[in-house]
């Protein structure tokens, strides 16, 4: 599953955190090892669901196909701290070719050594990224002009909703602006004495994947001004959102009201989710949630639309958020040329590509593969391939600290829903200052 990529947590921050300081090996262009000689290679990850597990063997296999030379040695289920612990020690035990579901880490990976600079690879092989990827992907996998991984399936959000609970509310279609998302969360909301029989949305910051940075992709906004100092209490963006999400909270019911019925919810990962069973009438969340609601048996007719944006922002309807899996190559390893093949190979070859998207149902990422014939999706997945492609999806900055300021940003967030902060500008400049002085301090 992809409870590391989804949920940004202070264990995951801390992990990294660590990891910077121990990691400041760097690739270097003349990287020795032979590529075309018989040798065997470790190749770390973090996925564990044996449907996502036997996909990426699939794909392995089908590289050592291709390249009969380089043995792979998969090891799966591998978090961050994981990583971090065998990226300090080295080794040849340790990883050669290492993946992440926390693309927010990226700046915290390049800056620090944590991932090889993949540049001298890239120029050998003359792989021209502009025309592979999407420009969000290539954002979001180099910091500051370091380009320290690839992007190896991608993530796009977008808004489910119970077709079902629509007719039966006379909704005709799914909202496009959030005035309308908020209208229809109302109209959908089924009271039950103190608690619900429906919900039209989970509006709060616990809430499952109704995070700060999922809710900003909804605003044209920027997290840093052009000096690098955090922009949260100078672009109106921040203010809005927030204004927007705690009049939600409100409007359904209440801070308290919401989080006792929260409280009923099963796990985000099981069949217990509470879109799979009509709990919630709305659910914002990636392309995964389409094959795991079907799979848990929802009883309801399931539809697929991109996120609701800003009132006047409605032109750019189709956008949403997006991340998704790095890989790059461990520093200290003695197989750099050797690993880079296998990282060319799973990022940039559009039937590898296809096929590892068909197999793990995520979002191909690369510009050839999102256009393939070959991809065997429900045709409500398109939505999602569309989101992916939009001018205007986004993805948050990267920072020097990793995604520490989101964190931040998060818990403001929690306090402000719940009534403890009163003075939105304020506590956003508060806010604010935090964040430069953690990145001041990161630097």
């Amino acid at each position: 599953m992809r409870t590391s990529r989804l949920t940004t947590t202070a264990v995951a921050v801390a992990a990294i955190s660590v990891l910077a300081t121990a990691c400041t090996g760097q690739s270097e262009a003349g990287a020795s090892d032979d590529p075309n000689a018989k040798t065997t290679i470790n190749f770390w990850h973090g996925w564990s669901a044996p449907a996502e597990v036997k996909a990426v063997e699939d794909n392995i296999d089908r590289f050592e196909k291709a390249h009969p030379n380089i043995t792979v040695k998969v090891s799966g289920n591998i978090n961050d701290d994981k990583l971090n612990q065998a990226l300090r020690a080295g080794g040849s035990d340790g990883p050669d070719v290492v993946s992440s579901f926390t693309t927010a880490n990226v700046g915290k990976f390049c800056s620090s050594g944590a991932f090889a600079d993949l540049k001298p690879f890239i120029e050998k092989s003359k792989l021209d990224l502009e025309k592979t990827f999407p420009k969000v992907l290539l954002d979001y996998t180099q910091f500051e002009g370091k380009r320290c991984a690839l992007p190896l399936l991608t993530d796009a959000y977008g808004l489910y909703y119970n077709k079902d609970a629509f007719e039966k509310a006379g909704i005709k279609a799914p909202p496009k602006t959030m005035s309308e998302l908020a209208s229809v969360a109302k109209k959908l909301t089924v009271e039950k004495g103190d608690s619900y029989e429906q919900l039209g949305f989970m509006p709060t910051f616990h809430g499952y994947e109704t995070v700060a940075s999922h809710y900003m992709s909804s605003w044209d906004h920027t997290y840093f001004d052009e000096n690098g100092k955090s922009n949260i209490a100078k672009d109106p963006a921040f203010a809005e959102m927030f204004t927007y999400q705690k009049k939600l909270v409100e409007d359904l019911g209440g801070y308290d009201k919401l989080e006792k019925y929260r409280g009923t919810f099963g796990d985000e990962w099981g069949a217990k989710h509470p879109f799979h069973t009509g709990q919630v009438a709305m659910q914002l969340d990636g392309e995964w949630r389409l094959g795991m609601a079907e799979s848990a048996g929802a009883d309801f007719e399931i539809g697929v639309a991109p996120m609701p944006v800003a009132d006047d922002e409605a032109d750019s309807y189709g956008k949403g958020f997006l991340s998704g899996t790095i890989v790059g190559i461990a520093p200290a390893s003695k197989k750099q040329n050797a690993a880079w093949e296998l990282v060319k190979y799973m990022t940039s070859d559009t039937k590898a590509v296809v096929e590892f998207a068909n197999g793990i149902r995520n979002v191909p990422s690369t510009l050839d593969a999102l256009k393939s014939p070959d991809l065997k999706f429900d045709p409500r997945f398109k939505t999602f391939l569309d989101i992916a492609q939009h001018p205007k999806s986004s993805t948050s900055d990267g920072a020097v600290n990793g995604s520490t300021y989101q964190l931040t940003l998060q818990d403001f967030g929690y306090q402000y829903e719940k009534g403890a902060v009163k003075d939105l500008q304020a506590g956003l400049e508060k806010t604010a200052q935090q964040i430069d002085t953690d990145i001041a301090k990161a630097k």
